[in-house]
């Protein structure tokens, strides 16, 4: 049997994470998602794991994605209690300590895989095309920049209120995220060039619950 095909929704032991590989995490959370999008999540008692799962943690994943109400995201990929990571914040941006937990995650707890989880209809996106000013908002919008830049020089405009401006912009967010994580972690870059773990980007899409894996 696969380390990702159950009938009911496991809790991930050492040995089961240390056999799975970084392609084995990507297809769990497939999988987890089109269970989603088909209302068929798999069975679980959740009090029994959260039992289990305070003896330790394995998770297979880690999942970087936008703070959105709209995403729960443990839900979205149909993933138990202490199976996946999940860091969220606005527009799913890096910072220190968004990096160190993502070495954490993968360097210290094992996980296979990091996603980095973007959406349709960002407000934070949309707040970054608009230059919004907002106390400590104003600096997260401003890491959104680049996305924005690379968005209106593709499109030879830059409308905010035009939807598919904001799902590029959205994007190409994912897309510098997914470059600048190595580049600004050391610990990643070397798990990654030695296959220990890979990094991709996706999206979320808010009307029918459809996470889009970028290959």
């Amino acid at each position: 049997m696969s380390v990702f095909a159950f009938s009911e929704a496991p809790l991930l032991t050492a040995e089961m994470q240390a056999k799975m590989t970084p392609d084995d995490a990507l297809t769990r959370l497939k999988a987890g998602n089109q269970r989603f999008v088909n209302n068929v999540p798999l069975p679980t008692n959740l009090i029994k794991k959260a039992r289990l799962s305070a003896k330790g943690q394995y998770p297979s994943a880690v999942i970087l994605a936008c703070m959105d109400s709209r995403i729960p995201t443990e839900i979205v990929f149909d993933q138990n209690i202490g199976n996946i990571f999940v860091t969220r914040v606005a527009a799913n941006i890096i910072s220190d300590a968004i990096l160190g937990g993502l070495e954490f995650a993968t360097k210290v707890s094992g996980a296979k895989l990091i996603v980095v989880l973007g959406h349709d209809s960002c407000g934070a996106i949309k707040g970054a095309c608009q230059n919004v000013q907002l106390g400590h908002l104003t600096e997260v919008l401003a890491k959104i920049q680049p996305a924005i830049q690379k968005t209106k020089a593709t499109l030879k405009k830059q409308n905010c209120n035009d939807l598919d401006f904001i799902n590029l912009a959205a994007k190409n967010n994912v897309r510098f995220v997914i470059k600048r994580i190595p580049k600004r972690s050391p610990i990643i870059q070397t798990l990654i060039k030695e296959g220990k773990i890979k990094i991709v980007g996706a999206m979320y899409h808010l009307s029918t619950g459809r996470v889009e894996f970028f290959e």
